[in-house]
């Protein structure tokens, strides 16, 4: 139902997406947006009776199935809440898994280095962070390559300078020259140097996601991290029903400094769920809600946020696809869930399988986005560069995916009434057979009444033609390429970027070349 319009108007002047959401496009690139208000109601695509029934056999599957939990500490810690647990399988009483999942707050704050880019997460509010663990680039002359330390600087350097980005994730692509057990402290490094807005923790080992926190305890304060998000984290269950030990000790890391961990099964339905979305939804629901849980045991209250990654094999060739119809369902029915518990929650928004920026990634990207927006989803990850399923970041793609972000940014901030009465008072200005371009009302908004596009081309064929007839991945390499000319770095205060130098001097000294 739509809203009166006067309240429409007075909460279009509060909320940030209104007159500040505007202010702040218009001074792209170098601002950044702030967090995304949706003022669009979520879609429910099954009836409140559907989602419980997903609810209730998620519910049975812990009680009956169980969960394995591959950690010491953790078996040790479920064994004095109550569960029942045989060697390394927990098997989780509702009452019990549902009381320590309400214990997680429905929103929190994300805190970055530079306050004016701290966000919100959960409730109505939506992030866009970009795609995360690319071995290879598809680099500014299109070639595909290894990724490097100087791709990954310039990703951050294009992450900070994107205003719809609300986040620089870490490893949005790997520093491939770097050894394996020394590349966490660079990519962190990068991540907190190039860019001020909240970044992603390293959980591929404990000492590593310690590290992490040193890190941002240099930055943000070693008091300030232990009660203040600065960072999230993804930990993966490994579908189907198993909680390995190293996501379990990043876990515990970030879990008892109050970092949000994003509680994400990694399924391919079809190969580690059933070949069916409501079934694969209800296993992934059981998964997450346990991983949920186990974080509440290492502190109650500190936030987290309920996900999944669920995409759908080929039954051909057992190859994972991206933006399929059925991946955009399970995302709904996730949605519905999150909503059920009041838990923030993450899913995914361009991520696709085409090998190039390409009409296929443009099909399955608007797929996937348009289902995150309308399912209200919170932490709205890999939203920019993603190619390939994931194994490459392309630079013409993240440039093209930012600039779709402001125009998703628009579309989920809903039609603002604050300015209808001055728009009604154009028409009988301009009346019959005029033109508006003008008017004081046009002059006024012609800025930020309409997506403008500078990548998109909507010019005639023959302009088209003589500036060079560039297709779209073309014009995003151009666009990547001009941001980066123009990147100015957000200087770390001196004392803490000598700080960060030391701890990955010293830590380097102790880390092996390779790994053991």
């Amino acid at each position: 139902m739509n809203a009166p319009a006067v309240a429409v108007t007075e909460h279009a002047n509060r909320r940030s997406g209104g007159r500040l959401g505007r202010k702040a496009i218009r001074g792209a690139p170098v601002a950044s947006f702030p967090t995304l208000v949706r003022q669009i109601p979520a879609y429910q695509m099954v009836p409140d009776e559907a989602v419980e029934l997903i609810h209730q056999e998620s519910l049975s599957i812990l009680e009956e199935v169980g969960c394995e939990f591959r950690d010491d500490e953790a078996i040790a810690l479920w064994k004095a809440a109550g569960a029942d647990v045989s060697e390394t399988r927990v098997r989780i009483d509702r009452a019990l898994l549902m009381e320590l999942v309400s214990k997680v707050p429905s929103e929190f704050t994300l805190n970055a280095r530079n306050p004016e880019r701290t966000v919100r997460v959960g409730g109505k509010n939506s992030i866009f962070v970009p795609m995360y663990g690319a071995p290879y680039i598809r680099d500014l002359d299109n070639n595909r390559r290894y990724g490097s330390l100087a791709d990954l600087n310039n990703f951050h350097k294009l992450a900070y300078m994107a205003p719809a980005l609300h986040s620089s994730s870490s490893v949005i692509c790997e520093p491939m020259e770097i050894a394996v057990p020394k590349r966490h402290l660079h990519i962190i490094h990068s991540a907190l140097k190039h860019s001020d807005k909240p970044f992603m923790g390293i959980v591929t080992s404990k000492e590593r996601a310690e590290d992490t926190m040193a890190m941002a305890g240099i930055v943000f304060g070693e008091d300030y991290v232990r009660d203040n998000s600065v960072l999230v984290a993804i930990t993966n269950c490994n579908s189907p029903l198993v909680w390995d030990a190293t996501m379990l000790d990043a876990m515990k890391v970030y879990a008892r400094s109050n970092q949000p961990l994003i509680l994400a099964p990694f399924a391919l339905c079809g190969a580690s769920t059933s070949a069916s979305a409501v079934g694969a939804v209800a296993q992934v629901n059981a998964e997450a809600l346990a991983g949920v849980a186990f974080t509440q045991l290492l502190r109650p209250g500190s936030p987290q946020i309920y996900g999944q990654f669920m995409v759908t094999v080929d039954m051909k060739t057992g190859a994972p696809m991206g933006g399929t119809p059925e991946a955009a369902q399970m995302m709904y029915l996730m949605g519905a869930l999150a909503r059920k518990y009041k838990l923030p929650w993450r899913t995914s928004g361009f991520h696709v399988g085409s090998k190039l920026n390409d009409a296929q990634a443009g099909y399955e990207a608007n797929m996937l986005m348009h289902a995150a927006i309308l399912a209200g989803a919170n932490y709205i990850w890999h939203s920019a560069g993603w190619l390939e399923a994931g194994l490459t970041c392309g630079y013409s793609k993240f440039a093209t995916d930012c600039e779709q972000l402001v125009g998703w940014y628009k579309y989920a901030g809903g039609l603002p009434f604050d300015d209808f009465k001055e728009a009604m008072a154009a028409i009988r200005e301009v009346g019959p057979q005029g033109h508006f371009l003008g008017t004081q009302h046009t002059l006024e908004h012609f800025e930020s009444a309409f997506f403008m596009p500078s990548i998109m081309d909507f010019n005639s064929y023959e302009q088209w033609n003589a500036e060079g007839a560039k297709d779209h991945d073309t014009r995003g390499r151009e666009k990547a390429r001009n941001m980066l000319a123009d990147y100015e770095e957000p200087k770390l205060d001196e004392g803490i970027a000598e700080g960060l130098k030391d701890l990955i001097a010293r830590r380097e000294e102790k880390l092996p070349d390779i790994v053991s």
